[in-house]
């Protein structure tokens, strides 16, 4: 029941252990390299800001209709932070606070890689649950422990929500530095689950091979994830797709030019240069606005202060 390749990335939705542990499982390999080719990333900020949106949308996978959630790290090393937010359909965007990221040592290879604890170093790690109908999302917070993003959201699932949560994410990249493949796996405790087998779980997921790496080498998620836990008496759901989307348009941008103060607005106006470019932070997409334009921005920011 897989999808290809073609038709873009997916999830998989499944139970193990007589229904005792429920999973999901990403083919995140298109979303991650088209975050990659819309923010023009280098491999370093490709591999972070790409664990960070396979771990959200998984986390989203959980939700239903209209609800989505958001990841948020804020912290003092060379990363400094980023945001990432998902939707129950699906829906996946985020950027980093910091492009390039300086770099601690070169780099032998991409798989050196491997401990991005240093980038981090103290920080917040902040989820918030956008629920359908209220009108200020849910936010809980963590301190870093880790520095692994996907380990860092299962401390939170346990102490916020006391949630026994497994997450494994890995995003391949190939000689140039470009995705090649990217994907993750969630279980979760259901109510009532042995914490033996629990556990038992949690360390196989933490000793999987690596996922973005079966992807690339053209392997579908439907059989590997039945090769690795065909013990386990695997269901499967369900699957439906995910992508990269981002809320922006002309009339978000001209709205937050809005909140900028008066003489800022002035400034851009007189000055320019023409057209004032504006980008989006979550999609890198650029705005353009023109003298007129920012002449009617002076005007409506003067009506309403």
């Amino acid at each position: 029941m897989g999808l290809d390749r073609s038709e873009g990335s997916h999830i998989q939705t499944f139970l193990l252990a007589d229904k005792s542990i429920r999973g999901v499982i990403l083919d995140g390999t298109l979303l991650v390299q088209e975050m990659q080719n819309r923010h023009e990333l280098g491999a370093l900020e490709t591999l972070i800001l790409g664990q960070a949106m396979l771990v959200t949308a998984l986390m989203a996978s959980l939700l239903k209709g209209q609800d989505g959630i958001g990841l948020r790290i804020d912290c003092t090393g060379p990363v400094k932070g980023l945001v990432t937010e998902a939707t129950a359909k699906g829906e996946v965007r985020g950027y980093l606070k910091q492009v390039p990221i300086p770099l601690l040592r070169p780099l032998d290879s991409f798989e050196s890689i491997h401990n991005l604890n240093p980038y981090w170093q103290d920080g917040l790690l902040t989820i918030s649950h956008y629920l359908e109908g209220s009108r200020q999302p849910f936010n809980g917070n963590i301190a870093l422990q880790s520095g692994n993003i996907a380990s860092e959201v299962t401390h939170y699932y346990q102490i916020s929500e006391q949630l026994p949560t497994a997450m494994n994410v890995t995003v391949f990249l190939d000689i140039e530095g470009k995705v090649a493949g990217a994907g993750g796996l969630l279980l979760q405790s259901m109510p009532g689950t042995s914490d033996k087998l629990f556990t038992t779980l949690e360390q196989k997921t933490k000793n999987l091979p690596s996922l973005g790496k079966a992807l690339a080498r053209g392997q579908k998620i439907s059989p590997w994830l039945h090769k690795q836990f065909a013990p386990f008496h695997l269901d499967i759901l369900g699957e439906h797709p995910v992508h990269f989307y981002c809320r922006c348009d002309a009339l978000r941008i001209r709205r937050l030019l809005l909140h900028l103060p008066l003489a800022d607005l002035e400034e851009m106006r007189d000055n320019g240069p023409f057209p004032v470019q504006v980008s989006c932070h979550f999609c890198n997409k650029e705005y353009h606005f023109d003298q007129q334009t920012l002449t009617e921005l002076c005007q409506e920011k003067r009506t309403c202060t």
